[in-house]
């Protein structure tokens, strides 16, 4: 972080924006809106993971006293919506493909009636065959969750870079296993919930915990058969989203319906069993082949892939989350022959999509265990494979990815120091072990129609605040201080002098949202551009003002003076009223945007998919009790390439939060199912880190410099969670010679593994 010295804003620990608003109770989270009128929505699910719809019977529930709508398929257009694919509808048709499939609703002046009517709506169910698998769901004869989807196989991608063949045949040692995780839930502190109203002109204005403002209206629009005009959207406060409330849901198209026909606004949030159940959709599950080939020296020479995805009922973003798995680890380290088969395939199981890291964390799983079995397979230490392989500016990927900025031999440097790698090697204790793993992440995504851009627009108020409007969503993670620091440096205000309004899609500019780590660098940008433009308006009334030339200005601490004469000066607040009163009113307003030079890939999936890509390394070092197969991390090490860093405890935030999910998906996450029915929805059932299982944490960030960030900024967000599985379970290894294959890794398969272990060596 040392070249946040050179800046007055920019790196400083400042107070977040709405942290006031959260510890005194004024953030107004879904749960606090309340409209006149407002009625009570639920949801009737369904119980069976593949059953037709015989018939649905309404006519009880209708009757009960205080409700107001009751609401089937048959309300609704059945149109088929979805990000990628177009295979699913707001309320089942004709047969559910998943238990808790949303099949009707009901909107009720309060929760005990809205659940006493959907006990009383009756369904008369033919249950189905189902499919739980994946690779049984491939086999022929299998039942299809989706009658024109053939093998149940919704995505096939594969594709080869170079000669693999021939690299495998010039290489010394390979390695290959194969390697699964497990769903995990995004558990959230707030569920998802909507608030929606609907006008007499057609107009239906949502209230949203969303991360992707205009994501979902487009979405909206499309599945209720409107125009994106008569779709207005607005953020309420976001407890939590990494992936989970971009929009793949029903929540708000269910309420959303029933304001239609009850004339009356419906608040519809999800309970905790809901959301695990149909709300968020969790991570992709995978099992993924990786084989890999090595020199003597270390340097990888051929990588082969194959992954198959648990695709749930519906698609979400689950295909572009599989072509991430399967590409996207390739601009981590450099090599060129690349071979890879990504197979993502319907289930009757809840739909899967994104989750923080986007397909990484379930590739980073396999890949760079494989990279550790290469080193052992060398006798080589794992730090000096990374170094040796790892990526650097210039590198394009197989794929096509451009590297503009690369610190991750200054990460590994940063990890290996922090850890004591060396010393800990040299004197090993017993059951105890060093793991390492790399990671490479975007700033961006370029996808949707060949687009990853934002917008912003600042004014600058009489009293000389600005004030920036963007549409893009704070749901947690620091954004928007971010976003008001990075115009308090361009402006030459103070960050308190900056504020940020609530996004809205009838009062802001189109942004895509907070998703594939890109709201620092993309939006930053765009801001930063905003406040360019709005600065130059200043400057140009200012000059008038000190009988100077513009280009002779500059501007600190809200007041614009003469360079080399800073005694010569004038408010910000002054010029802002000078404007208003000498130009007719004029305000001050100024716009921004910025699309990232990026490549939208090709048919071959060749491209340059961001602006950035942000790296990093993590090492941990781990006692492992051989009885017990309990596993207790002593010490933990993060280094990060973020760029510059824009807002220090939001970015110390982001990796220890990364870091408890990383955890979590390691050791102790992971829906279960029987017979695609899941059997621990619940937090007592299904167990997330708390402080106790948060290891001594050392972090550091790498002195970066993005040529192409707002003020050398990238990415962070989704970075710090992508490799801890894989570097807790190469630690486990070097503690006690196993490795679980299977997520999570719990004491009792380090036990089993340990068992087999001992049986081949008897």
């Amino acid at each position: 972080m040392a070249k946040a010295e050179k800046f007055s804003v920019i790196g400083k620990r400042v107070q977040r924006v709405e942290g006031f608003d959260k510890i005194t109770g004024d953030c107004q989270y879904i749960a606090d809106i309340y409209l006149p009128g407002m009625l009570v929505g639920k949801v009737l699910r369904s119980p069976y993971p593949h059953a037709r719809i015989r018939h649905i019977d309404t006519s009880k529930a209708e009757k009960l006293p205080g409700v107001r709508a009751v609401v089937t398929a048959e309300d609704t257009l059945k149109r088929p919506w979805g990000a990628f694919f177009a295979d699913q509808y707001i309320l089942s048709v004709g047969k559910a493909r998943y238990v808790g499939e949303e099949v009707a609703a009901v909107a009720a002046i309060d929760p005990d009636i809205a659940e006493e009517a959907i006990d009383l709506i009756e369904v008369d169910w033919e249950p189905l065959p189902g499919v739980f698998d994946a690779e049984e769901a491939m086999k022929d004869g299998a039942p299809l969750v989706h009658d024109d989807k053939p093998n149940n196989i919704a995505m096939h991608l594969d594709l080869e870079r170079g000669n693999v063949q021939q690299a495998f045949a010039e290489s010394d040692v390979i390695v290959e296993d194969t390697f699964t995780s497990m769903p995990q839930w995004h558990c959230s502190i707030e569920t998802i919930g909507s608030v929606a109203e609907y006008a007499t002109s057609g107009k239906y204005t949502i209230y949203m915990n969303t991360q992707t403002l205009f994501n979902a209206r487009y979405r909206i629009a499309a599945a209720l058969g409107v125009p994106e005009t008569d779709v207005r959207i607005i953020q309420s406060a976001v407890g939590g989203g990494f992936g989970g409330k971009s929009c793949d849901d029903n929540n708000a198209l269910v309420a959303a319906v029933l304001a239609k026909k009850a004339r009356k606004p419906v608040k519809l949030i999800n309970t905790r069993e809901e959301e695990f159940l149909a709300g968020c959709r969790p991570r992709v599950f995978m099992k993924i082949r990786v084989k890999m080939g090595f020199k003597k020296d270390g340097r990888i020479r051929a990588k082969e892939l194959d992954v198959i995805a648990d695709n749930g009922a519906y698609s979400a973003k689950a295909p572009a989350i599989t072509g991430v798995a399967a590409m996207r680890h390739d601009t981590c380290y450099k090599y060129s022959d690349v071979k890879l088969e990504a197979k993502l395939v319907y289930t009757n199981k809840v739909p899967t999509g994104a989750f923080r890291g986007f397909g990484n964390p379930s590739a980073e799983w396999a890949v760079e265990q494989a990279i550790d079995l290469g080193a052992h397979a060398l006798g080589m230490d794992p730090l000096d494979i990374a170094r040796i392989n790892a990526a650097e500016v210039g590198y394009v990927s197989p794929h096509g990815n451009r590297v503009t900025s690369c610190e991750l031999k200054q990460c590994l440097d940063r990890v290996e120091k922090m850890i004591g790698w060396q010393a800990k090697r040299a004197n090993k204790q017993p059951n105890t072990g060093l793991g390492l793993a790399c990671t490479v992440h975007v700033s961006g995504k370029r996808h949707f129609g060949d687009y990853d851009g934002s917008s912003a627009t600042i004014k600058i108020n009489e009293d000389g605040k600005a004030l920036i409007l963007s549409g893009e969503g704070e749901c947690g993670q620091g954004v928007h201080t971010a976003m008001c620091q990075i115009a308090a440096e361009e402006l030459g205000i103070p960050v308190e002098d900056v504020e940020i309004s609530r996004a809205d899609t009838d009062l802001t500019t189109f942004c895509l949202g907070a998703f594939a780590s890109r709201l620092t660098y993309v939006s930053g940008n765009a801001v930063k551009n905003a406040a360019t433009n709005v600065k130059q308006q200043l400057f140009e009334q200012a000059a008038e003002m000190l009988e100077a030339n513009p280009g002779d200005l500059m501007s600190r601490d809200g007041k614009i003076f003469v360079k080399g004469a800073e005694g010569k000066s004038v408010t910000v607040s002054d010029v802002a009223r000078a404007r208003l009163f000498r130009h007719n009113g004029a305000p001050i307003v100024g716009s921004g945007s910025f699309d990232a030079d990026s490549v939208l890939p090709d048919a071959t999936r060749y491209g340059n998919e961001s602006g950035a890509y942000n790296y990093g390394a993590q090492a941990a070092h781990v006692r492992v009790d051989p009885e017990t197969g309990q596993v207790k991390i002593l010490e933990f090490a993060v280094a990060s390439d973020c760029g510059t860093v824009i807002y220090p405890l939001g970015a110390e935030g982001q990796v220890e939060g990364g870091l408890a999910q990383g955890i979590g998906y390691a050791l102790t996450e992971g829906l279960q199912f029987d017979e695609g029915r899941p059997i621990n929805p619940n937090f007592s059932d299904y167990r997330i880190p708390s402080m106790r299982d948060m290891p001594p944490l050392k972090r550091e960030f790498a002195d970066s410099y993005e040529p192409t960030g707002p003020f050398g900024a990238k990415g962070l967000g989704e970075l710090n969670m992508d490799p801890t599985a894989a570097v807790i379970n190469n630690a486990i290894f070097d503690a006690v010679g196993v490795r679980v294959k299977t997520l999570p890794i719990t004491p009792e398969k380090i036990v089993r593994a340990l068992k087999q272990k001992n049986s081949k060596n008897v």
